[in-house]
């Protein structure tokens, strides 16, 4: 990887879930992935670091959610989230024997793993959560590229 070349960025409004609690800790989650993307090898192991002990705090909760409230597909979503947690710890294991190289390229596939884990998997749990709650499902508000036209059906 270039690193003078940023890394594209991983978060976006089309992430949200309309859960405000997974939302943050989503936002969180990508900016420490960016941030382990832009390491340099001497600030990988911090990178990861930071980002293997939030990502176990967000799974732990984001497990414990599922479990309380019974989410269907709960199984298959906390295997992956331990899929994910085995490989970064083995990941971090390979970065103390200086295999740089590998956290790098776990940093790329993390990016790429992410959206889709949010838009699929954390959608669905944030849809359950509003059903049993509110008997609904969540709001997303997004920004739009061109807010006046996203405005315009309100004749303002």
């Amino acid at each position: 990887m270039n690193l003078t070349t940023a890394p594209p960025q991983i978060w976006s409004d089309s992430l949200l879930v309309g859960h405000a609690g997974i939302d943050n800790e989503h936002t969180l989650l990508a900016e420490m992935i960016a941030r382990m993307q832009r390491a340099t090898e001497d600030g990988m192991v911090v990178a990861l670091d930071e980002l293997l002990a939030h990502t176990s705090s967000h799974f732990s909760a984001e497990n414990a959610l599922m479990l309380t409230s019974g989410f269907p597909p709960r199984d298959c979503h906390i295997k992956e989230h331990d899929a994910v947690l085995s490989t970064m710890t083995g990941v971090r294991k390979r970065l103390n024997a200086g295999e740089f190289v590998v956290a790098r390229r776990l940093a790329d596939a993390l990016a790429e793993w992410f959206p889709a884990h949010v838009q699929h998997l954390d959608s669905a749990l944030s849809h359950w959560l509003c059903k049993l709650q509110f008997d609904a499902k969540p709001m997303v508000l997004r920004m739009s590229r061109k807010p006046a036209a996203a405005l315009a059906h309100f004749n303002l």
